[in-house]
């Protein structure tokens, strides 16, 4: 039932796990929006993502390093993918992706035609661990098919993969 849907997600958000946006239509009521909380950690744990990882390697094995287009080009579709269903402004969308993944996504803009991104947690480390230039190429081109969805003029101009451990990668786009 619609009420106790809404007292849950109430539970999830007081619990810092979702945020809720109220979203003015130009006609009737507002609509109410859910997303995942970018710095959400259920169970005080980084969120991660192996299962998904692991389908998005699967597509792309087997890898090596004459290969990396190939795996970009195979991360390019499944952002294209994730961003299918975004909606609202691209930064929000791009946003709630990001968080949905696991990524704990801090944003810095827009300002003046340019979005900073620093990105707070690797929930791929492990597999970063065992090839971090597969994997981080890989999420490039999950963030490319990204913008081909939620903002098709925006350029990727940085994407600066830091350790895993510590995350911190950093993306910019214009």
């Amino acid at each position: 039932h619609p009420n106790g849907v809404r007292r849950e997600l109430g539970t999830l958000r007081d619990a810092g796990l979702v945020v809720h946006r109220r979203v003015r239509r130009s006609q009737g009521r507002p609509h109410d929006e859910w997303a995942i909380a970018p710095g959400g950690q259920p169970r005080r744990e980084a969120p991660t993502g192996y299962r998904v990882l692991a389908g998005w390697l699967a597509s792309a094995v087997p890898v090596n390093k004459g290969r990396l287009r190939e795996v970009e080009s195979a991360g390019r579709e499944i952002g294209r993918d994730l961003g299918a269903d975004a909606s609202g402004p691209p930064e929000r969308a791009i946003e709630d992706v990001l968080a949905s993944l696991g990524f704990q996504p801090e944003l810095d803009g827009p300002v003046e035609g340019r979005l900073g991104c620093r990105l707070g947690n690797c929930p791929y480390r492990d597999s970063a661990r065992e090839n971090r230039e597969v994997v981080c190429t890989l999420h490039r081109g999950v963030m490319r098919g990204i913008l081909d969805r939620v903002s098709p003029d925006a350029v990727l101009t940085k994407f600066a993969p830091k350790d895993p451990e510590t995350a911190g990668c950093e993306v910019e786009i214009e």
